[in-house]
């Protein structure tokens, strides 16, 4: 325990020297532009499915626990509207929650390279791209899972009270609170372990990339939940802001969310730095060459 805390303390230490703040804010910026498309998509599809009330219901439940109040009342006419956009809507959307998400993973990756002190051109230009642009369905699937989880916890809760004891319904209650939660965090370890793990040319065994993925993830999930204690009972940033206070409270979470995932880089990098490259195969023949030919004596 004492040498992860040192290493955390270097890993902040360091922060500063490899601008993991200034990296936060790149991604924060795409991670802003690649939310409200997405959710445009994910509220048109429910919108055409079968009682979709009762889904956009718990869908939007399930982010107000997550996300910030301000945020939330940005969202609050896509689920609280129900409308089928046009295909060219849905479609630019989707391009544009593509291109704006692999924004979001190349600054991260920029930040993952550093940590490491790792070359800056071992990937080439569309490579590093390629790579970016595969981690985001990667990213996608657990917290697709954490989502639907979350979304129906509400409905799992009301069948399990009515089917306990009613002496047993608040402790059941509560435990399968602490199991939603429990998953949620769990899935955001898995994600942050998968962007760490492919987000950096070489890849190590898992139990490498698991700190660092366990402590960003713990980090965000307090650091969302003081932020949001702070929206509700401090801050009100449309007083500086107008209209644009709830899109700067966003944008505000989404950088503490991106310097909780550059920060487990870096606490990654302290726990187990990667091995530097490996020179070419042809440099110790040819050093080999130069050294024999200078213990040569002289004709």
């Amino acid at each position: 325990m004492a040498r992860a805390l040192d290493r955390f303390r270097l890993a902040l230490l360091t922060s500063f020297s490899h601008d993991v703040f200034g990296t936060a804010k790149a991604a924060a910026y795409s991670a802003i532009l690649c939310l409200f498309p997405t959710i445009l998509v994910l509220t048109t599809l429910l919108a055409l499915a079968p009682e979709s009330d009762t889904v956009r219901g718990e869908m939007r439940a399930a982010f107000a626990e997550v996300l910030p109040t301000d945020t939330m009342t940005l969202l609050h006419d896509y689920f609280n509207h129900q409308t089928v956009r046009g295909l060219q809507v849905v479609s630019s959307a989707i391009v544009v929650s593509l291109i704006a998400a692999m924004g979001m993973m190349l600054s991260l990756m920029g930040g993952f390279r550093r940590a490491y002190d790792l070359p800056r051109h071992e990937w080439n230009f569309w490579v590093e791209r390629g790579v970016a642009l595969m981690l985001v369905p990667l990213c996608l699937v657990p917290m697709a899972l954490a989502t639907v989880l979350v979304a129906f916890g509400h409905q799992i809760e009301q069948w399990v009270v009515s089917n306990s004891y009613h002496a047993l319904g608040p402790l059941v209650l509560f435990v399968w609170r602490m199991v939603r939660w429990t998953i949620g965090l769990f899935t955001t370890i898995v994600m942050l372990a998968v962007i760490y793990q492919y987000g950096t040319p070489r890849r190590r065994a898992w139990m490498f990339v698991l700190p660092g993925a366990s402590g960003a993830a713990l980090v965000w999930f307090l650091a969302t939940l003081g932020f949001g204690f702070y929206l509700t009972r401090f801050a009100d940033y449309s007083v500086v802001y107008g209209p644009l206070g709830a899109v700067v409270a966003t944008l505000v979470w989404l950088y503490i969310a991106t310097v909780s995932v550059l920060l487990g880089a870096e606490f990654n990098a302290h726990l187990f730095p990667k091995t530097q490259p490996l020179l070419p195969q042809s440099a110790p023949v040819e050093e080999e060459k130069m050294v024999t030919a200078g213990k040569g004596d002289p004709e």
